[in-house]
């Protein structure tokens, strides 16, 4: 049975356990100042309870509004030290009951309260004190306006404190969720980048074989070009297709990736590949490909990849040279292809290439340039630091 009212209680939240303690505590001390107010005052036994309930019950509102609690209770006490009269062995004009009371709803009014309201009630409560309890006759009671005055000063300090807390909390969830929201975004910036790099290259190079093969391959028969000719438009609306998916993927903030595949040394495996799928594409290496640092081969092989992409999209045809050049400071790649042979099909453009290239080579301190040629060609050049 106790296993089973464990789990009930946690369920409740710690306000309700809060007010359920309220009630208990007002309880008590309506419990204590009904018999003794008879010790303490000339009263009828019939007002006996009301008195005792404005003695204790104000303390019910120390959650909900403890303003109006606090002046219940001080109004009240102002009254009674008027109107009741105490017993010549009682020097108290209210009960001790009473002082818990304010003393309890003062520090709630600090801790709530708009600041000119705990001023009030630190002001009216010192001033009742001061002229209503033993001492008076020699003068205000300083000793209650320092001690209320610490007691309020405490419970608005501890306010700011605890609002503090609750602000810092609060930034530190939005912090955390905008450092995810950037994790997801860099995420879908690398996946971006791979599919563009991987996807549409090897895609292009169907399309470049697609369009080529007549010219490549002799006798052959109408069906087979016709097919041939359905294969690059279906490749090329496959290529669409994934620059709308990019578009998805891309955002800004976009980072250099730490852990690549590619290297510089697989650059000529790449044009290889690219030759092998019909690229008319010639390649010469300066220097020791080994020598290249990971993240700066990376961004070799990607814009070689990316350049003889873009060649066969918009210069089907064309020879192509690469030249990459190893200096002991410095990288140099240089992609151009000679004038289109064949006019690039509708839909050509519109990509990516060309900023994913410049975003890769500016993220390791590189500078790129792109623009024609004198003879009508394309030209892409790219020259990185070797730290």
């Amino acid at each position: 049975m106790s296993g089973q009212l464990r789990p009930a209680a946690r369920r409740v939240s710690a306000r309700t356990w809060f007010d359920l303690a309220t009630v208990a505590i007002a309880l008590t001390l309506y419990s204590i100042a009904w018999p003794t107010l008879f010790v303490t005052h000339d009263v009828a036994a019939g007002l006996a309870p009301l008195l005792a309930a404005f003695a204790a019950f104000p303390i019910l509102l120390v959650r909900i509004n403890p303003s109006l609690g606090w002046a219940i209770s001080a109004g009240s006490a102002l009254l009674f030290s008027v109107v009741l009269q105490p017993w010549p062995d009682n020097d108290l004009p209210f009960q001790v009951v009473h002082v818990i009371v304010l003393f309890v709803l003062l520090f709630a009014v600090a801790l709530r309260a708009a600041l000119p309201i705990v001023v009030v009630a630190w002001a009216a409560q010192s001033m009742l004190f001061a002229t209503t309890m033993p001492g008076s006759a020699e003068g205000p009671l300083w000793g209650w306006v320092v001690g209320f005055g610490a007691l309020a000063l405490f419970g608005y300090l501890l306010r700011i404190v605890v609002a503090s807390r609750r602000k810092l909390e609060r930034q530190e969830e939005v912090t955390e969720l905008e450092r995810a929201r950037r994790a997801i975004l860099e995420e879908k910036a690398r996946i971006a980048r791979d599919l563009h790099d991987v996807v549409a290259h090897h895609m292009s190079m169907v399309v470049v074989q697609a369009q080529t093969a007549p010219y490549r391959i002799t006798d052959l028969d109408p069906a087979a070009r016709t097919e041939f000719e359905s294969i690059g438009a279906t490749a090329r609306t496959a290529l669409n297709e994934i620059r709308g998916l990019l578009g998805v993927l891309r955002s800004d903030g976009q980072l250099p990736e730490h852990a690549p595949q590619p290297r510089a040394v697989d650059v000529p495996e790449l044009c290889a590949s690219a030759q092998r799928a019909g690229l008319p594409v010639e390649w010469t290496v300066t220097g020791e490909l080994e020598a290249v640092p990971e993240t700066t081969g990376l961004t070799v092989y990607r814009v070689v990849q990316e350049s003889m992409a873009n060649s066969a999209r918009h210069a089907p045809g064309a020879p192509v040279l690469v030249a990459v050049a190893v200096a002991p400071d410095a990288v140099t790649v240089t992609v151009r292809n000679a004038p289109s042979v064949t006019p690039s099909r509708p839909g050509a453009g519109g990509g990516h290439g060309i900023d994913g290239m410049r975003t890769r080579v500016e993220a390791v301190g590189g500078s790129l340039a792109v623009g024609p040629t004198e003879d009508g060609g394309f030209e892409v050049s790219a020259k990185l630091p070797t730290p």
